[in-house]
This record gives C-alpha cells, structure tokens and sequence, in this order.
C-alpha cells in the first residue's frame, strides 16, 4: 500500500516521462542498464550499430516488472535480420494496462562504415493512451548512434535518443524526452569485460552508470552493476543453451523497491 500510494504521488513524474527509452532484455539491465556496446538483438534498443556485427537472425523477448507492479510492467519483443549490407532490426515495446498504456514500435538498421566503426539509425511510432476522457496521442521520433572499436579490447558506443525533441503532445506539454548516452567498455579478458556509460537526459541531471559481465564457467554468467540518480544497484545472471540464452535481472530503487526482469534470446 505504501508503494502504490508513493507512486500515485509520482504519477505526474511518469506522465511527464512517458514514452521514455525504457531498458529491456534483461542483461543490459543486470549492468546497470549498460547496453551500449553489446552486439545481441536488444541493440535495436540500446545502440543500432552494434546490429551490424550480428552474424543471424536473432529473436527476442522480455518482460520487466517494474517496482512490482503489474500496470508498470514493460513488454517487448525484438527481431534482428542481417543482410550483406547491414542488419535490419524491429522492436515493439509497451507498458501500462487499459487505464494507462504507453507504447512504441521501431524499425532500426545498422552497417559498417569500416572495420572500425559502425552507424546505426531507427524511426519510432509512439501511442499514448490514457484513460477514457483523454483518448489517444501519437507521434514519430528518430535515433542515432555509432560504435566505434579501436583496439580488440576497447569498443566506444554513442547514442541520440530523439534529438529533435519531439512533443507526444501539446497538451499539458507532455513530452518525449532527448536523451544522449556515450559510454565505453572494456573487454579485461575472455572471461570478464567492464562498462561505463554517462547518460544525459535534457531535463534531468547526469546520471553515470557502471556494469560487469564475468563468464566463470561454460553456459553461465553473471552480471552486477549501478547507476545514479538516483542510486540503483541491480544483479543478474545469464543462461546459455544452444542457440538460446536467459538472462534474468533484478534492480533496487531506493524508494520504489525491486524491478526484476526477464529475457529470452534466440538465434539462428
């Protein structure tokens, strides 16, 4: 009851924040929500050109209960098809429940510019829904992003998150928020690779964030991370069988409590 009655006083915060680049997958989220420079199918959501080094077609799906809360969990589903020149990618993702339903949809695509570095590009459709007397607001909005890898073990990763601020919609000035991630990630040894991203959305302070992914044994990892402002720790592990991966996350916001989330990778 607590919890509910603390989020109905943050409501106009998350109205405001509506249709915002929510994480997904499950193993960036294990990181501190470090997603930049990890080549899988969830790059259609956190860095368009590393789908340029996926090798197969790749299927995923996720699901993230926010704070517990079922009206707060977040769907998604994602596909990655590789071309000769590039690799095409879709993403659909949605929250909220028949009161409140927030959802994007978007097409991505990423190439190598060279062996160095890669683009990537993605156009979104997003559709808000809110209650009975408000109806239903939509609007397009784009994303841009680079990988950039300059030694075998070094991989740099920029991404632009609505760089035209786009509105959802003029009334009440909701908005779709511009957000800019740049991050960096080493790779120690086979077994262990470190991230550190800074991440800047244009209405909120700097938040920095840092994650760990170590490879102990064959089939398993594990992943530990953090992220600021606020102060979110999370844990996570991952399972490898064949062609498919689980990844299974959790993170613990200091007022809201735990947000687990689940993900399922499969490639071809």
């Amino acid at each position: 009851m607590n919890k509910l009655f603390l989020i109905f006083l943050l409501f106009p915060f998350f109205l405001n924040a509506g249709n915002d680049n929510l994480p997904v997958g499950g193993r960036a989220s294990g990181m501190g929500n470090t997603g930049l420079c990890i080549a899988d199918v969830w790059a259609i959501r956190f860095n368009q050109a590393a789908l340029a080094d996926l090798r197969s077609v790749s299927f995923g799906v996720s699901y993230e209960s926010r704070f517990l809360l079922r009206s707060l969990g977040v769907q998604s589903l994602a596909v990655a098809i590789p071309t000769k020149r590039g690799t095409f990618g879709l993403n659909y993702t949605g929250t909220g429940d028949q009161l409140y339903l927030d959802s994007k949809i978007g097409l991505g695509y990423g190439m190598k510019l060279s062996e160095k570095i890669n683009l990537g590009i993605r156009l979104n459709y997003h559709s808000l829904r809110l209650g009975n007397n408000y109806g239903r607001t939509q609007n397009i909005t784009a994303e841009l992003s680079l990988l950039a890898k300059p030694t075998d073990k070094i991989q740099i990763g920029f991404h632009l998150f609505n760089p035209t601020q786009t509105k959802l919609n003029d009334y009440q000035n909701e908005e779709i928020p511009a957000i800019m991630n740049l991050g960096v990630s080493y790779k120690f040894s086979e077994k262990v690779r470190g991230n550190v991203e800074i991440e800047k959305d244009i209405e909120l302070p700097f938040s920095v964030k840092m994650g760990v992914e170590y490879f102990p044994v064959d089939n398993l990892y594990i992943r530990a991370g953090i992220s600021t402002n606020p102060s979110i720790p999370s844990i996570g592990f991952g399972l490898v069988k064949g062609e498919f991966n689980l990844d299974f996350s959790s993170a613990f916001h200091p007022a809201l409590g735990l947000t687990p989330s689940l993900g399922l990778r499969y490639s071809l």
